[in-house]
C-alpha cells in the first residue's frame, strides 16, 4: 500500500524522528451476525478494514470512510471497543495507534477497492478465512460486540517504565 501524501509531506518536515500515526479499524457486522473482512492486496492476509486518519479527520468518520472506500459497504459506528499500540503488539512496523470501532452495516454493496483489497466478504465465526491477520488481538472482542455483550474499551494500562510489558 502506498504511503499517503500527507505522511510523506510530514516526513519531509520531521525527517526520521519517531512519528506516531493515528489509525482506525472497523469490526463491521451484518444483520445476520457475519463479520466483514477484506483480503489485503499488499500481503494477501484477511483482516478487518483498517486505515490511517487524514489530517483533521475524526476517528469515527475515518472508520466509516475506510469501510466504504475499501469494501463498498456503508456503516454506522456503534462504539469504540479497543485502542491498540501497533508497535508494542507487533502488528505494524510503523508507530501506530489503532482505534477499533464496532460498526453496523446500513447499506451499500460489496465491491472491493482494486488497489487495496484482493477480495472482500462476510464471514460467520465458524467460517473465518485464512490467513487471518491479528485475530488474537481483536477476534474475541469483535464477536462479543457483535453479540451485544457489554465491553469496556480495551487499552494499554499505564506501566512504569512505559516500554516494559
Amino acid at each position: 500500500m502506498p504511503i499517503p501524501e500527507f505522511v510523506l509531506a510530514l516526513r519531509s518536515h520531521v525527517g526520521s524522528e519517531l512519528l506516531w500515526l493515528p489509525g482506525v479499524s472497523a469490526v463491521v457486522v451484518h444483520d445476520d451476525g457475519r463479520l466483514l473482512l477484506g483480503r489485503r492486496a499488499d500481503n494477501g492476509l484477511w483482516a478487518i478494514v483498517s486505515g490511517i486518519l487524514e489530517p483533521g479527520e475524526q476517528p469515527a468518520l475515518a472508520a466509516v470512510r475506510e469501510v466504504l472506500e475499501e469494501t463498498g459497504i456503508e456503516v454506522e459506528v456503534e462504539r469504540l471497543i479497543a485502542v491498540l499500540d501497533g508497535l508494542r503488539l507487533g502488528f505494524t512496523r510503523v508507530p501506530l495507534y489503532s482505534l477499533i470501532f464496532h460498526c453496523r452495516a446500513v447499506g451499500g454493496a460489496l465491491e472491493r477497492h482494486p488497489l487495496e483489497c484482493a477480495d472482500v466478504g462476510w464471514f460467520g465465526s465458524d467460517e473465518l478465512p485464512e490467513p487471518l491477520a491479528g485475530y488474537s488481538l481483536w477476534g474475541e472482542r469483535a464477536f462479543a460486540a457483535i453479540r451485544g455483550e457489554a465491553l469496556d474499551v480495551m487499552f494499554d494500562r499505564p506501566r512504569t517504565p512505559p516500554w516494559r510489558s
